[in-house]
């Protein structure tokens, strides 16, 4: 008998790991494909107005959610967790899209990433008010620190002045990180990809709406970098960003998972200088080291 439990003691601790391990790659292709939006939203500005361009990402994104439910006849969440999906829609699939595009009308992408910045650790507050969690003291020390090496980091990218837009910024801060919290909360009982797909489905009669009248009033002037940008906000960062984002965080949990975006204003600054012709601050490889550093102790300190 002490043989046998011996042998089989060990398998639940490598399952764990496993599974860490799988949710932290998840998590991750989820950052790199969200680094991408701003640069594929400053494209799609080039074509579309701020309006049209939110509303037609969100219909094109829950078009194809809706086909993969369709197609593989899922049925629709059970009541109580509409509620949750209607926050994850207002946040992650309206609320955030529409005030990050309103903002970088007039504030450069660099800059927009202070919100990225800041949303790990927004995301890790609202995260443990809402399931209860407690991280320990260590894991917000290092959560803190990395918050203001990317804070610091992308002020000084942007000259360290205020943007008109930094209203729309905080804003959007708040609701996605209510949105990811949400998120990460119903992909612990649903299949990640199921509730992005159920709350773009949900709203898309508001984007439905919002095309329409986008573009009705706003002007249209399609180019390459326009509809790429459109593409990939949808497909990329609204569709498939999500779902990988959403099923990581349900395997490592929300804390940790968050950690991981402080790497992503980093990884957006790369994006605009090779997509965008933005200059990139020679300060960037020590700000990324000491990240990382950060990443590595939060992802610890469970």
């Amino acid at each position: 008998m002490t043989a046998q439990n011996s042998a089989i003691l060990p398998t639940p601790i490598a399952v764990n790991d496993s599974v860490s391990r799988r949710g932290t790659v998840l998590a991750s292709l989820g950052v790199v494909a969200f680094s991408l939006t701003f640069p594929a939203t400053a494209w799609g500005l080039e074509s579309f107005g701020p309006w049209s361009l939110v509303s037609l990402r969100s219909v094109l994104a829950a078009v194809l959610a809706g086909g993969f439910l369709l197609a593989l006849r899922v049925a629709p969440p059970a009541r109580e967790h509409w509620g949750g999906l209607a926050v994850v829609g207002a946040g992650v699939v309206v609320g955030f899209p529409l005030l990050t595009t309103l903002a970088l009308r007039t504030s450069t992408t660099s800059h927009a990433a202070v919100v990225v910045g800041l949303l790990p650790l927004t995301t890790a507050a609202l995260s443990a008010l809402r399931t209860g969690a407690r991280p320990s003291r260590r894991f917000w020390v290092a959560a803190v620190a990395g918050a203001a090496v990317v804070l610091a980091f992308t002020v000084a990218q942007s000259g360290g002045s205020l943007s008109a837009g930094d209203g729309y910024l905080f804003g959007a801060l708040l609701v996605c990180a209510a949105g990811y919290t949400e998120g990460g909360r119903l992909a612990r009982v649903l299949p990640g990809w199921q509730v992005v797909g159920w709350a773009l489905v949900l709203c898309l009669p508001l984007s439905l709406a919002g095309s329409v009248l986008g573009l009705a009033y706003e002007p249209v002037r399609l180019t390459g970098h326009g509809v790429a940008g459109l593409v990939w906000a949808a497909a990329g960062s609204t569709f498939l960003g999500l779902y990988v984002w959403y099923r990581g965080m349900a395997e490592i949990g929300a804390p940790r998972a968050s950690q991981l975006q402080l790497a992503q204003p980093l990884l957006t600054l790369v994006w605009s200088v090779a997509l965008l012709g933005e200059h990139l601050s020679p300060a960037a490889p020590a700000a990324a080291c000491a990240v990382l550093v950060c990443i590595a102790v939060t992802q610890r300190t469970t």
